[in-house]
């Protein structure tokens, strides 16, 4: 029995200092989300069934077919989410293929955006977050916990197509910019291309109304602060994988998923390309809530009441990450681990009033 503690502590340690020396080459996180994407599509691609459905492909089913259509669910992923299949498969990590037994989980009972958000980056299942009402959330959340960190202050931003985020983050407390939905970016002293994209912004079609922006403007807003700013911390949300998902349209769905791929390989490429950021950024990547698909009508639904709707997934690429690529080891991980394993890339350990969840063990190569 003492051997085997003996050995325990060891190997404790050991991952420990692995986790350790990770922190001092990573200088930089950018969170990505994507909301709603399922861990089946992620995972085995296009779904057959939903997409020769009249009632879902938007009379379709040829196109559909087309693009995404393989008869291996490897090769379909890859056709849906090439960058991702291609690259953060061979260079990073991916957890919650539920079909080899790896499990990632929200921990609260509601599986909608709010909740799981605030899950996301306050490491805790807030009682005070129960539906999407726009109130400010009174609990601490890691961005603003870096913020207030030597080297990180004024240096942490977010954007999102949704404008729940400035409440969910809560802006006027957190002290973090969030500039969401149809809000301008740029602040006071807005770049040229900024001046353009909030006039287009302002101009463009909007499907949802005003409560939340295509993609595409989230998007480039966050890239010209990511190249004009340069932040240490970045979060970046879309959305329309969920909006179009509700709709039943899944053609839209799967094309927003593949453009979401593109937008995280625009990103990559662009932090590889500038030395401020090459080789010292993590990628963190991931999404608020599973949908449903046992019952296969649901897969356009999410919520308390929906079977698979707290099964979600995420990734994590950059300097340091051992690249095992897909996680094939059962186990079961959970959303509210999120918060302190960001923290704890950058050496940093998030204390905040309310408990938070232990950080996940991320794999790393030994300096």
């Amino acid at each position: 029995m003492k051997l085997l503690q003996k050995l325990s502590l060891i190997l404790f340690l050991s991952f420990t200092g692995m986790q350790a020396g990770a922190a001092q080459q990573i200088e930089n996180i950018v969170v990505l989300t994507t909301d709603g994407l399922r861990w089946q599509e992620v995972y085995q691609g296009m779904d057959p069934v939903l997409a020769a459905d009249k009632e879902y492909n938007q009379g379709d089913s040829a196109g559909i077919a087309a693009k995404y259509w393989a008869p291996d669910p490897m090769q379909r992923r890859a056709k849906l989410l090439p960058f991702m299949w291609q690259y953060v498969a061979q260079h990073g990590q991916l957890y919650g293929n539920r079909a080899l037994g790896n499990k990632v989980n929200v921990a609260n009972p509601h599986r909608i955006s709010s909740p799981g958000y605030s899950e996301i980056f306050t490491g805790f299942v807030s009682p005070d977050l129960t539906s999407n009402a726009l109130v400010n959330n009174p609990a601490t959340n890691v961005l603003e916990f870096i913020n207030q960190q030597a080297g990180f202050k004024g240096k942490v931003a977010a954007f999102g197509a949704w404008e729940a985020f400035s409440y969910i983050l809560n802006e006027p407390r957190s002290g973090v910019p969030v500039v969401a939905a149809f809000e301008p970016t740029g602040g006071p002293q807005p770049t040229p291309r900024e001046q353009l994209l909030n006039q287009m912004l302002c101009q463009s079609f909007k499907p949802w109304g005003q409560h939340e922006c295509l993609d595409v403007f989230t998007h480039h807003a966050a890239m010209e602060h990511l190249k004009e700013r340069k932040p240490r911390v970045l979060y970046i949300a879309y959305g329309e994988t969920d909006e179009f998902a509700h709709a039943g349209e899944y053609k839209h769905y799967l094309n927003a998923a593949h453009q979401f791929d593109e937008y995280v390989k625009a990103i990559w490429t662009y932090i590889q390309s500038n030395d401020r950021y090459k080789n010292k950024t993590l990628l963190f990547i991931t999404t608020d809530h599973g949908r449903g698909d046992k019952v296969k009508s649901e897969w356009t639904s999410h919520g308390s009441q929906v079977a698979g709707a707290e099964e979600i997934w995420f990734a994590v690429l950059g300097p340091t990450i051992r690249p095992t690529g897909e996680v094939k080891e059962a186990a079961t991980l959970y959303q509210k681990q999120f918060a302190q394993t960001l923290a704890g890339l950058l050496g940093l350990q998030f204390k905040a009033a309310h408990n938070v969840a232990e950080s996940i063990k991320i794999p790393v190569n030994k300096k």
